[in-house]
């Protein structure tokens, strides 16, 4: 039997509803134990191991509610395209990058932000790429770039929906392509892509990350090589999602938390392939792509209610969130609504949905996982979600506060490697909101990317994410400046530093504020990323 081992930290800034102005914190053996002030924190614990803080500041760790962490940990690794802005950018990239004998993976090109909006074509691609299998990733991850080669190793890809001779794959083509992508992909450069991305969340203060997988996006191989690198010492916590439709079965062999994540209804916005009830401003021929219905939606919901899993789906455009509803009210029929919502099945993204929606999702428990850095990224009267569906529909996208106000569960993700892991930048992105009066207070952005990312996956002992006694020492350490409060008056952004409010503050997330930066990040009391050296 082994005695309790006991850290204190001392002489910093603790967020703590239990203690706003607390500036010291216990743990012991990987719980919180004591919150409160330095005086007697040092009373209680003289033979802790004391942390000076040197006045940082100490929150709960984050948890990142939708990533793909390969593709994130390739682009960590390999070639970042967001900042091209024309095609003869694009290839030479692409010249400059390509290895024999490798196939390369890059993402993030992003055309409604370049000079010039022609897209290289395939011939151009196949003369960069030197017979190189190229796979180039469009930055919603909803249709590539791909060289000759690569089509070469995708069986089918002709005849699949979405084909294209020259320009982007879409659709079935695009999932082909990608997953001949996957297959050329050797053991190593997952390994490295897989721990690449791993250190990269601990080092934004990252303690849980939701793998949103499938047999379209990563593969069961890929599910599991994660799974089993997350199972050792010194990383944050995967909770897998496997999104195959009818998948109970598999998604159990693997450790999946549900038969969720990315299991598609629609596309991207984008990718003009999310499904909308009136075409696209910008092409006017299409409105998006159903790839499930209500019934199929509704089979699905059923069969992970009875089986104790969390189910979900992938839905972004309003008719997609409209025929997930109506599965809902189907699977309803069949389950019964205590069952449906005692399972807190998950939506990833749901951009374009209006209070009714929200209210009978709401009553059902589901949980949205949703992403404030599409609008930081997209949003406004002048980006790519206006030009898609012009300003009147675009301003409706994403409307936070009105889901919350309905009581939908928010819980904050990135959608790596959609929108980068960043945690800061997303409760940012929040709480100002490109539309005014869409987002979240700072207080509950900051909840949606904490607390509620562990009850999106189900704990809901009600102390984790928070620092309060009892609960799991997941934490992070920050280099930040000054911390406020904001005032309760809605009707205008006013901030204060006085203790008095009774309220933990934050730091100052307003445009122009410098973000924290990560000292130290600890799951469970064990420190997985350092960069915090003082001790005392």
């Amino acid at each position: 039997m082994t005695n309790a081992r006991t850290t204190l930290l001392l002489g910093g800034r603790i967020y703590s509803p239990s203690a706003p102005d607390a500036t010291a914190m216990a743990v012991t053996d990987g719980t919180v134990v004591w919150v409160g002030q330095d005086g007697p924190a040092k009373a209680l614990h003289p033979d802790a191991e004391v942390v000076d803080l040197d006045g940082a500041f100490v929150a709960p760790a984050f948890v990142d509610a939708h990533v793909h962490a390969t593709a994130t940990g390739l682009h960590l690794t390999g070639v970042n395209l967001a900042g091209i802005r024309s095609a003869a950018e694009l290839l030479s990239a692409v010249r400059a990058a390509v290895r024999p004998g490798q196939v390369l993976v890059a993402h993030g090109w992003d055309e409604s932000r370049w000079t010039e909006g022609r897209l290289p074509g395939r011939a151009e691609i196949d003369a960069a790429a030197n017979g190189t299998p190229v796979y180039l990733s469009r930055v919603d991850v909803h249709s590539a770039l791909v060289s000759s080669a690569l089509v070469a190793l995708a069986p089918g890809v002709h005849d699949a929906a979405g084909w294209s001779a020259d320009g982007p794959l879409t659709r079935d083509a695009h999932h082909r392509v990608r997953a001949a992508m996957r297959e050329a992909i050797t053991p190593a450069q997952r390994r490295e892509a897989q721990r690449a991305f791993l250190a990269e969340a601990a080092a934004r203060g990252v303690v849980s990350v939701h793998e949103c997988a499938g047999p379209d996006i990563s593969g069961a191989e890929d599910l599991t090589d994660l799974l089993a690198l997350a199972a050792g010492p010194g990383l944050p916590e995967v909770v897998g999602y496997w999104g195959e439709h009818g998948g109970v079965d598999r998604a159990r062999a693997l450790g999946a938390r549900g038969v969720a994540g990315d299991l598609f209804v629609d596309g991207a916005l984008g990718s003009r392939t999310a499904a909308l009830h009136e075409p696209y401003a910008d092409a006017p021929g299409t409105s998006g792509t159903l790839y499930l219905d209500a019934p199929a939606i509704a089979d699905h919901i059923a069969a992970c209610t009875e089986a104790g899993l969390q189910a979900g789906f992938h839905v972004i455009g309003d008719a997609a969130v409209a025929e997930v509803v109506e599965g809902f009210r189907l699977a309803e029929k069949t389950v019964g609504q205590r069952a449906l919502a005692a399972r807190h099945h998950r939506l990833e993204h749901v951009e374009m949905i209006d209070a009714g929606q929200a209210r009978a999702l709401a009553s059902w428990g589901v949980v949205a996982s949703v992403q404030p850095g599409f609008d930081a990224e997209w949003g406004g009267a002048h980006g790519m979600y206006t030009d898609r569906l012009g300003g009147e529909r675009a301003a409706k996208l994403n409307p936070f506060s009105a889901m919350a106000a309905e009581g939908l569960l928010l819980a904050f993700g990135s959608d790596a490697p959609v929108t980068p892991v960043d945690p800061w930048a997303a409760v940012r992105a929040g709480t100002y909101h490109r539309t005014p009066g869409s987002g979240l207070s700072a207080r509950a952005s900051f909840t949606a990317h904490t607390r509620a990312g562990h009850r999106a996956a189900g704990v809901n002992d009600g102390v984790t994410g928070s620092l309060v006694p009892g609960a799991p020492a997941h934490y992070a350490v920050w280099e930040a400046t000054d911390l406020v409060v904001a005032t309760p008056d809605s009707r205008v952004q006013r901030w204060s530093t006085d203790p008095r409010a009774g309220v933990p503050p934050l730091p100052n997330l307003e445009e122009g504020a410098p973000l924290p930066r990560c000292l130290r990040t600890v799951r469970d009391g064990q420190v997985i990323h350092d960069a915090f050296t003082r001790t005392a």
